[in-house]
């Protein structure tokens, strides 16, 4: 005989591999028949939000299904921030916890299908006779919709026996959306325009590498000989970097953003266009044909001419069809312009003029010795929110956009770093995770660190932006004039904490403190232990994108 959560166990294992999150009352009897009759594998987490967070990573860099865990009441609603960010960047994850009685609430019960639908995510619960179809349900809802789901085992039902456990169908997900016979019509516009154009601009994000688009757009771009750029989270889609201008918006290189306002047609695929991705309205200028392809109802900025609604990989094959039987030429243009140019990066200062060290010099020499060796450039970088957001996404380089993500940012939180890494750890186990986080977000999350340092070890490389404040608000609120003590943290000792969980913990205040970096990136990951550089910078560089913000809202 089986128990209710034996059911549920089993049903989630034919569609998972790993499991992350935090024991307790609501969830032991699923964790005890997880462990006792399936091959998933568990990942204990020190913080509940941690598990959510580290399986939206897990699913970030290996695109397959994320599940986590955790007990009823206090132990789910610690869960919330981090489902938030899920449901905003539109991870599919099942969330199996415990939940009140079906008798009714205790004193510590709160109604989590409220909180859990309060922040988008639909709420599933098992019975003693449906607990393995209803499993199905809700894994079927989280991959048809890409949206976390709540799987909630009542505290009385959890142990239940119910019987061998049934064959449960698989789940049913939906087609790709093809072009409709009017946007077939559409597509053999914009082909024609395509074929015309004199400077095409092809532009994707993370919809058009989920829907398998990557070499489609190569061809499309090669036949158009279009210029090439990316949303922050689509870095690496296209497969000829020689003609790739990087990421648009706050995160791009000037030069870059200025050949792209020249454009006089340019295709936006799978991205959804929003202000930092816009440069707050900027990015194109008004004589700009822009078309956007996404499977969202309508165009998402103001600025899009045209609309095209289908799956990003379905429609550039159709334009790859459409511009075969036009007998037009590449533009050229791509070969005419000097892309290497155009991305060229300030590199700081060794020193700020207040003493500490200037961000974008540290970020160019970590950027440098992570491509220096065998053992780091395969790596997944995973960053935090904050205003050090940039830093990464200007100067370190990824493979493809599976390998950088920013987990937070869709919800604008801080805090989710350090389980990040233990996330894409499992998922990608050859592969080197490089963490950039700041002093702020770093304390939030410090219950994970490790987590981090147990789960990465020796392929672990955490870079800590160590301003002692909340860098983000100092460069906004502090600079219209507001108080700055809220602002500020005392200046911690990240390296000393690291040191204190397993770690390797450096004080960096110089860039010669940069050479532990050199010697460990030389050294096998089975033979190095984590490593954090608590990177102790200043506060008053400020980041391109952040000067955006700035001008936006001063």
């Amino acid at each position: 005989m089986s128990t209710v959560s034996a059911h549920v166990a089993q049903a989630l294992a034919a569609h998972i591999d790993h499991v992350f999150g935090v024991m307790g009352n609501g969830n032991a009897h699923f964790l005890d028949a997880l462990e006792r009759s399936t091959d998933v594998h568990y990942t204990a987490v020190r913080h509940e939000a941690g598990g959510v967070v580290a399986a939206d990573a897990y699913h970030r860099a290996s695109g397959r299904l994320a599940a986590a865990t955790a007990t009823y009441g206090a132990g789910f609603t610690n869960t919330l921030t981090a489902l938030a960010e899920s449901v905003q960047a539109h991870v599919p994850l099942v969330l199996v916890v415990g939940d009140e009685p079906t008798s009714g609430p205790r004193p510590w019960d709160v109604d989590q299908i409220a909180l859990a639908s309060a922040v988008g995510a639909r709420t599933y619960t098992v019975g003693r006779a449906d607990a393995a179809a209803t499993t199905v349900i809700a894994i079927e809802h989280a991959l048809a919709y890409r949206v976390p789901t709540v799987l909630a085992i009542s505290y009385d039902v959890a142990k239940l026996e119910a019987g061998s456990v049934p064959t449960a169908p698989q789940p049913t997900l939906p087609a790709p959306i093809a072009p409709s016979p009017f946007a077939r019509a559409a597509i053999a516009d914009l082909a024609s325009a395509l074929a015309a154009a004199e400077r095409p601009v092809l532009i994707a994000g993370r919809g058009a590498w989920i829907s398998g688009a990557a070499d489609a757009l190569g061809r499309l771009a090669d036949a158009t000989g279009a210029v090439t750029a990316t949303t922050a989270l689509g870095r690496g889609m296209f497969p000829r970097p020689e003609f790739d201008l990087g990421v648009t918006g706050g995160f791009g290189a000037d030069g870059a953003m200025e050949l792209i306002a020249t454009a006089d047609v340019a295709v936006v695929f799978g991205a959804g266009l929003n202000q930092f991705t816009m440069r707050f309205g900027a990015l194109f200028a008004p004589g700009t044909r822009v078309v956007q392809v996404d499977i969202a109802p309508a165009a998402t900025h103001p600025h899009v001419g045209g609309f095209i609604r289908g799956d990003a990989r379905l429609v550039v094959e159709a334009l790859c069809d459409e511009l075969a039987t036009r007998d037009a030429a590449p533009s050229g243009w791509r070969e005419r312009v000097d892309i290497a140019a155009l991305r060229a990066r300030d590199g700081g200062d060794p020193l700020a003029p207040d003493g500490r060290l200037d961000p974008r010099s540290v970020a160019e020499r970590i950027g440098e010795l992570l491509e220096s060796a065998p053992s780091t450039r395969d790596r997944v970088v995973v960053t935090d929110g904050g205003h050090f957001l940039g830093w990464a996404n200007m100067y370190w380089s990824v493979a493809s956009p599976d390998r950088m993500m920013m987990v937070g940012t869709a919800y604008q939180s801080i805090g989710l770093g350090f389980p990040s890494v233990a996330g894409a750890a499992r998922a990608r186990p050859e592969a080197t995770i490089v963490l950039s986080t700041g002093d702020g977000g770093g304390l939030m999350a410090l219950s994970d660190l490790e987590s981090a340092v147990r789960v990465a070890a020796g392929r672990g490389l955490a870079v800590v932006w160590n301003d002692a404040a909340y860098g983000a608000e100092i460069n906004l609120y502090g600079l219209q004039g507001l108080a700055r003590e809220p602002m500020l943290i005392p200046e911690v000792d990240f390296a000393g904490l690291a040191s204190a969980v397993g770690a390797r913990g450096v004080v960096v205040r110089t860039l010669a403190d940069l050479d532990e970096l050199a010697r460990w990136v030389q050294v096998p990951a089975s033979d190095r232990p984590f490593l954090l550089l608590d990177c102790r910078i200043s506060g008053d560089v400020i980041a391109p994108y952040q000067q955006e913000i700035i001008r936006v809202n001063s």
